[in-house]
């Protein structure tokens, strides 16, 4: 069996019993995912991730994100267990889960930016990236990487955070929130036509922040060749250039292929691969890396990405595999290349 004891200081796992409570009863983001990816990672002997139990987010971390209203709002549906629309359930556990998985994104900023660790990673429900400033959507309460990159920005004075979202449906809440900021570059790559139905090309940001939201659909039926050659071509240059303080991935598995909810074609193997051009980018400018739980609706895909990803993401050393730059990346390219060196 391979050693994972052999880095200085351990790749750390943050994760709370509190996911459980969030009863969605046969809803896809189910209770399962948990417990699916946590005996995968079991069978690893957790790949020599220190596991801890992730805080409660303090409310004022929320409020650098969302206002008052909005908490107001989640707080008391699930209080009374009701949807927050047809998609997003909440049941009385779900306000504890909400708080501890938001909590454990800023945790495991906590120990990134105190030099704790250089790898983590926030394995909690419900997901975030949908979730906007004045909205709970798609399955989503509080935008967790949202809260922990301006948790970053706010607390630690950070100035450059770099946000890649590879979940299949576009991360529209953090686009939202990050849309005129010039301090997130926030990369998506996501299936169109699919939910929510944003994240054209043409949406590069605004105000200041033009140019730092990079947008990137693909058509369904996309595979590991247009996937990876979007990273590799458009989103990496474009991080390097932006030189960032901290690497965050909303960490999402529904473009795999055995996903029920989405019609891309990833293989586990791809998500290795995307994996090690973060890795590489994070190694390449001395910087931490952490990855926060979003979709993946089939377990056994799920589990096993999951894996793929925190393998790669904590010792893999290979270099990330190069494919040519094809029609998609160039459409992108030419789009992105106004804005950052291609």
């Amino acid at each position: 069996m391979a050693d994972y004891g052999i880095r200085i200081a351990a790749p750390l796992y943050f994760r709370h019993e509190s996911s459980l409570g969030h009863d969605t009863g046969a809803h896809p983001e189910g209770p399962g995912r948990i417990p699916a990816i946590e005996r995968a990672m079991e069978e690893r002997d957790w790949l020599g991730y220190e596991r801890r139990d992730a805080p409660e987010a303090a409310i004022e971390q929320i409020l650098r994100v969302h206002p008052q209203s909005h908490v107001d709002h989640v707080r008391v549906a699930c209080e009374r267990g009701v949807s927050l629309d047809p998609d997003t359930l909440t049941s009385p556990g779900s306000w504890s889960a909400a708080l501890h998985a938001a909590g454990g994104a800023v945790a495991m900023v906590d120990a990134l930016l105190g030099g704790e660790a250089r790898v983590a990673f926030s394995g909690l429900r419900p997901p975030g990236h949908h979730a906007e400033t004045h909205a709970a959507m798609g399955f989503c309460l509080f935008n967790n990487i949202a809260v922990a990159a301006r948790h970053a920005l706010d607390q630690y004075g950070l100035t450059r955070v770099f946000v890649l979202d590879w979940d299949v449906h576009h991360g529209n809440g953090t686009n939202e929130i990050f849309h005129e900021t010039s301090a997130v570059l926030f990369a998506s790559l996501h299936q169109s036509p699919l939910y929510p139905g944003t994240g054209p090309l043409s949406d590069v940001g605004s105000g200041e922040g033009e140019g730092f939201s990079v947008n990137l659909p693909v058509p369904p039926g996309s595979g590991e060749r247009e996937w990876l050659s979007l990273v590799q071509h458009v989103v990496m240059p474009a991080a390097r250039e932006f030189e960032p303080e901290l690497v965050l991935v909303s960490a999402g598995f529904d473009a795999h292929r055995a996903d029920p909810l989405a019609s891309c074609l990833l293989e586990t193997e791809s998500y290795a691969e995307l994996t090690a051009h973060v890795r590489g980018l994070a190694d390449a400018l001395g910087v931490p890396v952490g990855a926060v739980l979003e979709g993946g609706y089939d377990l056994g895909a799920l589990s096993a990405s999951v894996v793929a990803t925190l393998e790669t993401l904590a010792y893999g050393e290979e270099p990330p595999r190069l494919v040519v730059r094809d029609e998609l990346s160039e459409r992108a390219a030419s789009a992105i290349g106004r804005y950052w060196r291609l």
